[in-house]
Formats: structure tokens, C-alpha cells, sequence
């Protein structure tokens, strides 16, 4: 039986009689294709290629329903998010070489991924080549804000607000770019201690800036990771609309039972295929143990703290316990999050256990690509959001965003002569 041509017919969604009226040919020649009992014709095969792609081509377009930008992209946190609940990404910015190489390796992009987002913030003409969007998303870097006198620029001519206040730091190319594109809905995304970060006075400009300045309203909220994944990560996510929603983040959903890190280890039994250096023989990697001096080193230096009443130390952990935030240094001695080994030294966890920890990889999964180096890798994990619940948090922003975009199209629909002048603040 020709399989290919049955299975093309039956991807092109036809019934064999539809192909024999398409290709004018008898229902007879239909079934011999099918049955290999004779050549297909080219023709009819390229006719059922093309249905194909059209097919998928409609269904692609049906299932995105939003437009968003992913900027300080990492290695796609929030892509696979806002992916999962039919956001379609036409814009991502990552200055790092080595998390775009990962990046690629794991998304379709339809547009290049850009390095530096200051060379698309330079003026105007850099801006516009940012698409049009519905959602801006961002983990960005916190940088300390110099806040200069407002009314002593005023009296010098210079600019001020955001302008002022927020120049010299990424925040103000996220700042830009809203300003220059005013989408519907933004997300961004930092550690927690942003919030106390220079005396409070970051948050309070970086509020300022996106409520007053940008006249968004936003929710914030600090979410620990810890009843999606087994590790406790604390971070402080900013959701704004440009108009006002009834968004909160109490509609969150949070798993009924928070895993253990036994959910995410290799399985080290055999069940699991080998996947070299991680898991070689059914074992983890033996390079992933601790070397005895670095072992010794540690054990010595968490002494030599616990002597001064200091809880400085590294973090020994088991199945059933639940791990310390993996950080971007996780390469340099492993010590936050050590798993114990029965008769020998503890290990570091093998880049692919920190892709299930971050949510990258479901428990027991390997299919997430990681085309770095391990220390690569180790930084990239380490510096990314929880993939599961920034997929939760774009799962309660959607319905919004959808409401956004109806008005926003509802709005454009009104003869320019009616509409109300409206300044790029409005």
C-alpha cells in the first residue's frame, strides 16, 4: 500500500471521491494509488501538497490570536509562555550570543533575533522597525536610576519624567519602546529585590514612569515558583494594561500538589534513555560529581562560617526536599543546590534537570535542546523565569488582552471625523 499518497490524501482532509473530481480521474484510479497497484500522478500529488500547506498555513494564522514582542529574551521563558496560549512572537531582543544560539534552537522564528535593543531605540526610525504588538514582554536588568531635579532640568530645557529619570539604564529603552508603540498590555518580570533595589527609589521610578508617565494602569505582585517547580524562586512580576481592566492576580490557578525535586532528577534506573554527558550507562555523568578538593573546600568554608554564627554554606538536598533559587553562578562550585549521592560525594544537577527545574522540560522529559556548554547552559537556566507560571500568569492576562484588542479594533473602526484628537499619551 502506498502509505505517502493515503496519508496525504488524508492530511488534505479529502475524501477519495473529492480527489478523483479534483483530479478528474476515476475513483477506481484513486484506490490504485492508495494501493500502490499504480504510480500517483505528479500532478495529483502536488495538488494534495498544496491543500496541505494551505491547510496548515490557515490553521497556523487561526491559533495566534496575539502579537508580542519578547525582549531580553534569555533563552525563551516567556516565548514558551505566551506560545502556549496562542501568542504569536513577532519581535525578540537577547544581547547575549550564547542564549540566542539556544533560543533558535528551540523556537520557529519568521524574524531574526536581534541582539542589543538600544539599536532599535536610538530615535524614531529605529523604533518603527519594532513590528506593531499587543503584548511587550521583558525580564529586564535593574540598574540603578540617578534621579536628577525635574524642575532643574525644566529651567535648562532639558527633558524630564522617565527621560530624565530612568536615562542611561534598559528600563528606559523598555520606557521607549511603550511610549513609541503603546501596546495594549505589557509584562515584565525582575528579582524581588527590586524592589528595595537603591532605597526603594528604582520601584518607585520605574511605577511612576509606566503609571504617570505612560498612563498604564499595573498590578504587581511577588511570586514564588515553588508550586509549579521544586525550587523556591521569588520573583516580581509588573502586568499593565493602557486601559483599565479588571486584571488580578488572584484568578492564578496554582497546582494542587508542588513537586519535589525528586520529580525532575535523573531517574538513574535505566528507564530513562542515556543522554551523554548527562545520563551515560542509566548513571549520571560522573563529571557532574564533586571533585574530593572541591568537596573538602566547601565543607571547610561552611565550618568556617557556622564558627562565626554565619549561615553561609552550601545546600544539600535529597528527592524529597525542595531546592534553593538555581542562580546564574550555579557553574562556578554547584554549592546551592548539591543533590546527595549514597557512598559518594554529592553532584551538581546536569543542565538537563535544571531544564525541568526552570520548567523548560516537563518531570522526566528531555526535550528541550541545549546546544551550549555546561557553563553556558548553568547561566542561561539560571538567569530565566519559571516557565510554568509565567505560562499561568499569560493565561489570566489573555482574556484581557483579547478584550484590549477588540476595543482597540472597535475604536479604529470609527470615522477618523468622529474620533476625539488624542495625544501619545492618551
Amino acid at each position: 500500500m502506498n502509505i505517502s499518497f493515503l496519508s496525504l490524501r488524508e492530511q488534505a482532509g479529502l475524501s477519495p471521491q473529492e480527489v478523483a473530481d479534483r483530479c478528474a480521474v476515476s475513483l477506481r484510479t484513486v484506490y490504485r494509488w492508495e494501493k500502490g497497484e499504480s504510480k500517483p500522478h505528479p500532478l495529483a500529488v502536488r495538488k494534495l501538497h498544496e491543500i496541505v500547506k494551505a491547510t496548515n498555513t490557515s490553521k497556523a494564522q487561526k491559533s495566534h490570536q496575539f502579537k508580542f514582542i519578547d525582549l531580553f529574551a534569555g533563552i525563551g521563558g516567556f516565548r514558551k509562555a505566551f506560545d502556549s496560549v496562542g501568542g504569536k512572537c513577532v519581535f525578540t531582543s537577547e544581547w547575549d550570543k550564547s542564549s540566542r544560539a539556544t533560543y533558535q534552537a528551540n523556537y520557529t522564528c519568521d524574524h531574526a533575533v536581534e541582539g542589543d535593543i538600544r539599536e532599535f531605540t536610538k530615535d524614531e526610525d529605529c523604533l518603527s522597525r519594532i513590528p506593531a504588538h499587543d503584548v511587550l514582554v521583558g525580564g529586564f536588568p535593574c540598574q540603578p536610576f540617578s534621579i536628577a531635579g525635574v524642575s532643574k532640568k525644566n529651567a535648562l530645557g532639558k527633558a524630564h519624567g522617565f527621560r530624565c529619570e530612568t536615562q542611561g539604564t534598559l528600563f528606559f529603552d523598555l520606557a521607549q519602546i511603550i511610549e513609541f508603540h503603546r501596546p495594549p498590555a505589557i509584562l515584565l518580570e525582575n528579582v524581588k529585590n527590586l524592589f528595595s533595589h537603591d532605597g526603594g527609589n528604582t520601584f518607585r521610578i520605574i511605577r511612576k514612569t509606566l503609571e504617570e508617565d505612560l498612563g498604564y494602569t499595573i498590578k504587581y505582585r511577588v511570586i514564588d515558583g515553588r508550586s509549579w517547580v521544586p525550587q523556591h524562586r521569588e520573583r516580581i512580576f509588573i502586568v499593565g494594561f493602557r486601559k483599565d481592566t479588571n486584571f488580578t492576580f488572584d484568578d492564578m490557578q496554582l497546582p494542587e500538589t508542588a513537586p519535589k525535586l525528586g520529580s525532575i532528577l535523573h531517574r538513574g534506573d535505566g528507564s530513562e534513555p542515556d543522554e551523554p554527558p548527562y545520563l551515560v550507562n542509566g548513571q549520571v555523568g560522573e563529571r557532574y560529581t564533586l571533585t574530593p578538593r572541591l568537596w573538602e573546600y566547601l565543607q571547610e568554608y561552611r565550618d568556617k562560617h557556622q564558627a562565626k554564627g554565619n549561615g553561609f554554606g552550601f545546600g544539600l538536598f535529597g528527592p524529597d526536599d525542595v531546592a534553593r533559587t538555581l542562580s546564574a553562578r550555579y557553574y562556578k562550585d554547584g554549592s546551592e543546590i548539591l543533590i546527595n549521592q549514597t557512598d559518594k560525594r554529592p553532584r551538581r544537577l546536569t543542565p538537563r534537570e535544571c531544564a525541568r527545574l526552570m520548567g523548560f522540560d516537563a518531570p522526566g522529559e528531555s526535550n528541550f535542546q541545549i546546544p551550549v556548554s555546561d557553563t553556558q547552559a548553568y547561566r542561561q537556566f539560571g538567569n530565566s523565569v519559571v516557565v510554568p507560571l509565567a505560562a499561568e500568569i499569560a493565561r489570566i492576562m489573555k482574556p484581557h488582552i483579547m478584550d484590549a484588542i477588540t476595543q482597540w479594533n472597535n475604536q479604529l473602526a470609527i470615522p477618523f471625523n468622529h474620533l476625539e484628537r488624542q495625544t501619545v499619551h492618551a
